[in-house]
Order: C-alpha cells, then sequence, then structure tokens
C-alpha cells in the first residue's frame, strides 16, 4: 500500500499528538507537550484516563481473541501507533488475524505504515477515511474483512469528536453492517467522576486543538449499545472493565467509560 505523506505543521498543537504524548509516546512536538501539559495541569487524571483506555484495548481483544473466537477486527479512530496496538495484541494470540485501521488524520497517515505489520499468517491494512463516512468505511474494508463472517469493531474514544446526536446513526451503521456474532468494543469520556476537571479540560481541548470533542453521561453513552447484548459488567469506567483486581482494591474510576456487546 502505497501511502502519500501530507505536510505536517508543528507549530500548531494537534490531538493525535496530545494523545501520543499522555501515553508516553515520542510522536510529538514541542507545542503538543505544552498544550498536553496545561491540560493535564487542569486535569491531572488524564493520563490515568489515557493509560486506562489503552489497556481497556488490550484486555477487549484478549478476550474477543481468547474465548470469542473472533479473527477479525475493525479499528476506526486509530490514533498515532504506540505500544500494544490492536493488531499487535490480536496477533500475539492468534497469528493470522486480520485487522483494518481506519482514520482521516493527516498526522496519523504519516505514521500508518507502523501500523501496517502483520504476521506472515495474517493481515493488517490502513484505511484513509472518516467516521462520518460509514459506507465508504465498510466499502474500503471489505476488501480485507469478511463480513459474512464476525468481526469486532472498536471506536475507543472517537465518538466525542462527533459532536452531535448523528453520531448515533452513523455508529448504528457500522454495527448493522455486521454479522451476528460480532462485537462492539466502545469507549468515550464522561464528566461523572470529575465533572468540573473534565468541563474544563473540553473546553481548553476544543480551543487548542483542531478536533473539537463533547462528553458524553454514562446514560448517553448506553445508546450506542441497544439492540446488542451487553457483555459483564456491562458500562463501566475502562479502568475497571474485567481488570484483575488480585485481591486488592478495584483500580480507581477514570472518566471514560466503555464496555464490550455481542451482536445477536
Amino acid at each position: 500500500m502505497s501511502i502519500e505523506r501530507p505536510p505536517i505543521n508543528s507549530s500548531v498543537p494537534h490531538s493525535a499528538r496530545i494523545w501520543n504524548y499522555w501515553l508516553g509516546g515520542k510522536d510529538c512536538y514541542e507545542i503538543d507537550r505544552q498544550v498536553g501539559d496545561q491540560i493535564a495541569a487542569a486535569n491531572p487524571g488524564i493520563l490515568d484516563t489515557a493509560r486506562a483506555q489503552r489497556a481497556f484495548l488490550v484486555r477487549a481483544v484478549e478476550y474477543l481473541v481468547r474465548e470469542a473466537g473472533i479473527r477479525q477486527f475493525l479499528d476506526v479512530g486509530t490514533g498515532l501507533p504506540t505500544a500494544d496496538n490492536t493488531h499487535e495484541v490480536a496477533q500475539r494470540l492468534l497469528p493470522e488475524a486480520r485487522i483494518v485501521y481506519v482514520d482521516h488524520d493527516p498526522v496519523v497517515l504519516v505514521h500508518a505504515e507502523a501500523l501496517l505489520t502483520s504476521t506472515p499468517e495474517g493481515v493488517t491494512d490502513y484505511i484513509d477515511a472518516d467516521l462520518r463516512n460509514p459506507e465508504g468505511i465498510l466499502e474500503q474494508a471489505a476488501k480485507t474483512l469478511d463480513f459474512t463472517q464476525p468481526v469486532a469493531l472498536i471506536l475507543l474514544g472517537i465518538a466525542a469528536h462527533v459532536t452531535d446526536d448523528s453520531v448515533y446513526g452513523i455508529v448504528d451503521r457500522l454495527v448493522d453492517a455486521l454479522p451476528s456474532g460480532s462485537y462492539l468494543v466502545f469507549c468515550d469520556s464522561t464528566d461523572v467522576i470529575h465533572p468540573e476537571q473534565q468541563r474544563a479540560m473540553v473546553e481548553q481541548w476544543n480551543e487548542a486543538s483542531d478536533n473539537p470533542r463533547v462528553n458524553r453521561s454514562p446514560e448517553q453513552l448506553a445508546r450506542f449499545f441497544d439492540g446488542l447484548d451487553l457483555l459483564e459488567p456491562g458500562l463501566v469506567s475502562t479502568s475497571r472493565w474485567r481488570s484483575a483486581s488480585n485481591g486488592t482494591e478495584e483500580p480507581a474510576e477514570v472518566d471514560n467509560f466503555g464496555g464490550v456487546a455481542r451482536k445477536p
């Protein structure tokens, strides 16, 4: 796959690079670190949220491969590659797993080659597309994924960037295209644990970033699972989704709620 590299403006902060910085990545510029530090100062929990979301992804993919028998993944809103990307987790357990990443971010596009590694038995592909164009995503993904067989649709922190209620129809269209036995892995930001900090963070993000976002309540997030069978423990803080407590206290909740659901 040939990827055209767009120009990058290193003087403007970018949401993907800021998130990468919070995860400990190196694909960011000084302006991204400055803005990231400003947001983290207003909302120190954002670092825990970023890490909890990544750990949730790992646990969900491991469950889907080991226990649900999923062999195909459609990861929309990929972001910059860091450690434990979807294909790395899935193919460690199932070398023949097939993964399609989707993002429309020019910064992510530059780094897409890092996502296009794969085991010899499996396949990893990248689509340059926007969540707001589900038909385009499905058309391109069908070149790699078999939509007659179960697929895990992964939407982590991406729905927040569609700031109106059209997002529900967009997600429904993607889920509708999946066969019975497929799964939705979903999480997004809330403002129920530290409401003032979260609201301030979103305001600051939207002032500094090129990609506006919105917080949604757990009740609003639950709507994304309508018609699906939500697995235990339901819609919870991502830090607490099937986390191994080993007899210790549960991890602290973060303002990022998610769950995994099966399509009947």
